[in-house]
């Protein structure tokens, strides 16, 4: 059972890690052979209804935890979720990027990020893994964890406003494209197509390797951050896992608004600072480093989940509000100058307008351009 005490109190069952699985499983199956029987862009009001069904999935579950294991393991699940999904959004922008440069058409974009998930889901299961065994043998990981989270940090501030790179493809993309043969073109949602009797790889499968892959460098910072707000593997796998799942809808929800996020990276960096410190804490807390106060715990004080939990919160709630604010005013204020230009322009220079012409409110982007032959 999940216990709020110490790391070696905690027993999960295997049952409970293997009806979760089959749980999470179950999902996607549904999601790639019921929603995506039928490739389509999706729209605003499916992706709205996706969105927050999964996010009612995520809270029932942590009422479930809460109600089954207390209100400690319900903090650091919601706490690790909301971390999760935090930085899964600034990783949206990423998405974003990838999805342009291999010019993945609108109706499979959706299966696209859903195997891409998957993948990622699957390689993130192996850091924890690894994670939670390391963290089990050797006290120091938790001052390699910070140290992560805080040059992660800085790297946010640094980068915050800087124009966004143009996406190479990582060494396993590149590798790929040597080993295998990959057509130039897409065959609708086949990852592989035979042309004259050959066996091809179609751009489907690099672009999917490319979302999975990329989140693995995601990961390096994510994962540091949840164990440094839950010791439990259990509840790092499935904040994780919720975080993931929901992630694609919000891909298209979203659209346009994130780049309305201005702050964001300023929120991000504020909450895995503070993580960072708050596994620098816990680690001199329960120190046992022999070249530390001589091998005995140091007396600082150590930051509680609730405090956690409040942190987060309200640091996401603040930077969204102001991004929002901000990106309103900026909006106006291109607005304003837009207009004031166009009052500039001389008629000869802008052309009859449509309501001095009788056209009525038809755009000029309706009217075909003007060649150049004279």
């Amino acid at each position: 059972m999940l216990s709020c005490g110490r790391r070696d109190d905690v027993n999960v069952p295997v049952w409970l890690w293997l009806v979760t699985i089959v749980a999470l499983c179950a999902v996607i199956l549904v999601d790639l052979f019921v929603v995506d029987h039928k490739p389509h862009a999706v729209t605003m009001g499916e992706a709205t209804r996706w969105v927050i069904f999964y996010l009612s999935l995520a809270v029932v579950f942590g009422l479930g935890i809460w109600a089954f294991y207390g209100g400690v393991s319900a903090g650091e699940f919601f706490a690790g979720y909301l971390t999760e999904y935090s930085l899964s959004i600034d990783n949206l922008f990423i998405f974003v990027i990838i999805m342009a440069a291999f010019k993945v058409p609108a109706e499979h974009q959706h299966r696209v990020l859903l195997v891409g998930i998957v993948i990622a889901l699957i390689m993130r299961g192996i850091f924890i893994a690894v994670g939670a065994a390391a963290i089990a043998r050797f006290s120091w990981v938790f001052y390699l964890f910070a140290l992560v989270l805080l040059v992660t940090a800085y790297k946010l501030l640094r980068e915050h406003g800087q124009e966004e790179k143009e996406y190479h493809e990582n060494a396993g993309l590149r590798l790929m494209r040597r080993v295998l043969p990959v057509t130039k073109e897409y065959h609708g949602h086949h990852t592989t197509v035979k042309i004259d009797g050959k066996r091809w790889v179609t751009p489907m499968l690099v672009v999917m390797a490319a979302i999975g892959t990329t989140d693995l460098l995601f990961a390096l910072d994510s994962i540091p951050a949840i164990f440094g707000l839950t010791k439990e593997p259990y509840l790092v796998f499935t904040a994780n896992a919720f975080a993931l799942m929901g992630l694609r809808q919000l891909y298209f929800l979203l659209g346009g608004l994130l780049s309305r996020l201005v702050y964001l990276s300023y929120g991000l960096a504020v909450i895995l600072a503070f993580i960072g410190v708050k596994l620098i804490l816990e680690a001199l807390h329960e120190n046992d480093l022999p070249f530390l106060n001589g091998g005995d715990p140091v007396p600082v004080p150590t930051v509680g989940i609730a405090l956690s939990l409040s942190v987060i919160v309200g640091v996401l709630a603040i930077t969204t509000v102001a991004s929002l604010i901000k990106s309103r005013s900026v909006a106006k204020r291109d607005a304003a100058a837009a207009a004031q230009v166009t009052d500039a322009e001389p008629a000869a220079v802008r052309g009859p307008q449509p309501h001095e012409t009788g056209q009525g409110a038809h755009s000029w982007s309706d009217r075909r351009p003007a060649t150049d032959n004279p």
